[in-house]
């Protein structure tokens, strides 16, 4: 059996809980810069315009997992261009992740922090319309990805939007090569690749989902290797 057949529950050093300051910010100022040069961004922009269609309203978007909040500034930033009205809040169980969050966001009002389990914040908050997840999904193991799809399936009024890796031996061997080459930190340089081999393959979200009850929600190959879960109600 080859490395990329099933999912590696291999730990990543960003999981850790005493990683020291300077080195988790330069990590996520480096996923920032991935996630512009490869597309992710891109994706999840892709989700949001299925679901930010309304002018004359303002859309509470959740970003579970948020880190550094790169992609909370991205969604503001397209929804001021075009007329959208949005008030994005950032959950993350990390402290210092949430502080430079709110350092990185401090020009945009409409972004706010908060460091709490996910799932305290959508009981405590029912007006949340949309919930966005960009590479916090492969962090987890399948029974805890079930809890939160289900979560995401019953505190989302409008839907969620699901960003995440696909586990492929060329995305494994090309982000192992590309982080050497940019002289990418010890952190990113250890997890970039590690996070492939703890991605997916389309049946395994097909079957999550599944066992989390969740209708109608799409699957979408995106380059570069990532897959984009959209449900739209």
């Amino acid at each position: 059996m080859n490395k990329f057949s099933t999912r590696s529950y291999e730990s990543e050093l960003l999981d850790a809980p005493d990683i020291p300051k300077e080195l988790l910010f330069r990590n996520l100022r480096e996923l920032d810069l991935i996630n512009k040069t490869l597309g992710g961004h891109a994706i999840t922009l892709s989700g949001m315009k299925a679901l930010i269609t309304d002018k004359s309203k303002t859309y509470n978007i959740v970003d579970i997992g948020c880190g550094g909040g790169d992609a909370m500034k991205e969604i503001a930033g397209w929804a001021e261009k075009r007329g959208y009205k949005v008030k994005l809040t950032g959950v993350d169980m990390n402290a210092d992740c949430i502080a430079f969050m709110k350092e990185s966001c401090k020009n945009f009002p409409q972004i706010s922090g908060v460091v709490m389990d996910y799932r305290d914040y959508l009981k405590t908050h029912d007006t949340t319309d949309i919930i966005h997840c960009s590479l916090f999904c492969h962090h987890l193991k399948d029974d805890e990805l079930t809890e939160l799809f289900g979560y995401m399936n019953k505190y989302a009024r409008s839907g969620f939007v699901v960003n995440d890796l696909q586990r492929h031996w060329f995305a494994y061997y090309s982000i192992r090569f590309l982080t050497r080459l940019l002289n990418g930190s010890a952190l990113v340089k250890n997890d970039a690749p590690v996070s492939v081999l703890r991605g997916f393959r389309k049946n395994e979200l097909d079957a999550l989902l599944q066992k989390a009850d969740v209708q109608r929600a799409t699957i979408g190959w995106k380059w570069a290797f990532r897959y984009l879960i959209l449900l739209k109600k």
